[in-house]
């Protein structure tokens, strides 16, 4: 560990933003399967049951859209899961849209709190999402209106701050060349923040995400939204929490990451 963070890494995706992705690639999944795909339906495991959240976080979760449409497709084993990507990748995006106009997310309170104690503490902030739908969420959570609410002082707050206008970087939704696991995401944002990767850190809920992180060098806090702590764990987490809450901001301006006894 280096004797302080210099960088904290957010993905966005069940970390900040509780977003409606995990129900656009079920629904439109279900969709294909009850409709256009109905002739293939007996050459599958899909149903409408098997499709559960250990699915997604396991084969989907982190991963750049087409990489996650064709993992979800090769794990119920319809046919011609290459080909048919695309039109599913892009049913789910049209989905994910509308959701989003609808306000069908929310920003978690606890990954709020977190991140502003995080910049209070003077370590830059970075939102790395393989989502090309990130900035949408990013720029609709009022932060001022967050903060004002919860009787946070946020320093230099002005009206209408976005969680988006509060990053010092974000990658988020670039055509990388490679998605998680590669570090590439993450690597990226730490140069863009001015930080080596064994001074940032890396807060993420999937498995992919914290692979990611300690394949560029960087620590990671696995945040276990879907009772998937096992699964962060083993891909490398130094500590798992169920909030962000828990984690000990003392120790971490320290550079050292531990839970709150």
């Amino acid at each position: 560990m280096p004797a302080w963070f210099q960088a904290a890494i957010f993905d966005v995706d069940g970390v900040l933003v509780d977003s409606p992705h995990q129900k656009a690639w079920r629904e439109s999944l279900r969709e294909l399967m009850e409709r256009e795909w109905s002739d293939i339906g007996d050459q599958t495991i899909w149903s409408p049951e098997a499709f559960t959240p250990q699915v997604y976080q396991e084969e989907m979760s982190g991963k750049p859209r087409m990489s996650g449409a064709r993992a979800a497709l090769e794990y119920f084993g319809v046919p011609d899961a290459g080909a048919r990507a695309r039109e599913y990748a892009a049913r789910k995006q049209a989905m994910v849209v509308r959701l989003i106009g609808a306000g069908e997310f929310t920003a978690y309170p606890d990954a709020l709190r977190f991140i502003i104690a995080v910049k209070d503490a003077g370590i830059q902030v970075a939102a790395a999402s393989s989502s090309k739908n990130a900035q949408l969420f990013l720029s609709r959570i009022r932060l001022d209106t967050f903060a004002q609410e919860h009787g946070i002082c946020l320093p230099c707050v002005r009206p209408g701050l976005t969680l988006l206008d509060f990053f010092d970087a974000d990658v988020s939704g670039r055509d990388f060349t490679h998605g998680k696991p590669h570090p590439e995401m993450f690597l990226t944002a730490a140069h863009e923040l001015g930080a080596a990767p064994e001074a940032a850190i890396v807060i993420e809920d999937a498995a992919a995400g914290i692979e990611a992180a300690k394949a560029g060098g960087m620590a990671a806090i696995g945040i276990a939204r879907a009772l998937d702590a096992d699964l962060l764990s083993a891909a490398g987490a130094e500590i798992v929490v169920t909030t962000l809450d828990q984690v000990d901001l003392a120790a971490l301006a320290d550079g050292q990451l531990a839970t709150k006894r």
